[in-house]
């Protein structure tokens, strides 16, 4: 897939305050500091779509970006970050949840996760969420540069490993690097294969 076209189309809290226009939706999330914004901004090739920060858990709502005119990138807040409060984290977790379970144009939702450590077990305990739910899922490794393929492919094993204790069946897992482009050919191309089946 070749994007010619990667536009901003609003903030929200909700599904019923997003974009009109009704068209599939591929969401993006992960724990604060996984690397998100960085991994839009390179699949779009976009350097300032999404905006990065060295502050973790900057994003507070859902960002809707309209890509080639035909279907929405969507950003979503962050998991995980322990710096906020009780209420926030509530708050958060009512908008991440309230999409997911709401948006009937959702066509895969994908969870960054960071290729440099083990899975964390906030990160599992939302897999199963999403599986207790039948929302569609696949799994990015990030951050892929800051170490060597072999350790790379050795930590995902692992973390296949810990997931394969409570699945039967994995989900699509890609891996990639904000910094040296890699994996954007494979997520765009998946991106593509689903919006064939639409």
């Amino acid at each position: 897939m070749k994007i010619t076209e990667a536009k901003f189309a609003g903030s929200s809290t909700r599904v019923s305050n997003g974009p009109r226009r009704q068209l599939p939706e591929f969401a993006f999330i992960g724990r604060s500091n996984v690397g998100k914004s960085s991994l839009i901004n390179m699949l779009t090739g976009r350097s300032r779509l999404a905006m990065t920060s060295s502050t973790p858990g900057k994003t507070k709502v859902i960002n809707h970006f309209i890509i080639n005119d035909n279907w929405y990138l969507v950003d979503l807040p962050g998991y995980g970050y322990a710096k906020l409060s009780q209420k926030a984290r509530a708050d958060l977790q009512q908008i991440i949840r309230g999409y997911i379970l709401e948006s009937g144009n959702l066509v895969c939702l994908f969870v960054l996760v960071d290729s440099r450590f083990d899975i964390t077990k906030s990160d599992v305990e939302f897999l199963a969420w999403l599986g207790e739910n039948g929302v569609p899922f696949a799994l990015i490794f990030t951050k892929c540069d800051k170490q060597s393929a072999a350790a790379t492919a050795a930590q995902v094993e692992k973390d296949k490993a810990i997931l394969l204790e409570q699945w039967e069946e994995l989900p699509p897992m890609f891996t990639s690097s904000s910094a040296k482009k890699a994996g954007r050919e494979e997520i765009l191309a998946y991106i593509e294969s689903l919006l064939s089946d639409k």
